[in-house]
């Protein structure tokens, strides 16, 4: 699939980045937002982190599966403000099982970008969420953005990720 400009600059600013922000929904149905490490599944194309089961994400999630993850290059090499590159993702979570073949691709994604997170990997209370992208907004600069599909999304990553590491 050969990639546009746009999607050049998409998968620079996904794979520049390790934190995003996470927006959840409380079971009353209030917004929250978290920040949270990510690393990204080549073979799955989903967003992985490593969260706690004593996070409230984690018991939202649960309970509305669907959320949001936003990715914002820095404040610090904006020379504006109101064009700084970020996509918004629209995800739906999944837990996959202990000892899965997706668990081994998540873990194996998210540990080598964060290998400081190996200790919370023995503790019993954390799990791996894999975060697969159903749509995002992208914003790469001042009247440069797009809404991009579920499958665009899936084959940019799956195609061109492994490139970045």
């Amino acid at each position: 699939m050969p990639m546009s400009h746009m999607d050049d600059a998409l998968l620079a600013l996904l794979h520049s980045r390790s934190t995003a922000a996470l927006g959840t929904r409380t079971q009353e149905g209030d917004v929250a937002v978290s920040l949270v490490p990510y690393a990204i599944d080549p073979v799955s194309g989903a967003f992985v982190i490593l969260i706690s089961g004593l996070a409230a994400h984690t018991r939202q999630l649960q309970h509305h599966p669907r959320a949001s993850l936003l990715v914002c290059d820095s404040e610090d090499r904006a020379d504006n403000v109101h064009a700084i590159a970020r996509v918004s993702l629209d995800v739906e979570a999944s837990w996959p099982a202990a000892d899965s073949a997706q668990a081994r691709h998540a873990s194996g994604a998210y540990l080598a970008r964060h290998p400081a997170a190996m200790q919370l990997t023995q503790l019993p209370d954390f799990r791996w969420v894999c975060l697969h992208p159903r749509q995002a907004r992208h914003v790469a600069g001042f009247g440069a953005a797009r809404t991009i599909d579920q499958i665009h999304i899936f084959r940019l990553i799956v195609n061109h990720s492994s490139e970045r590491r």
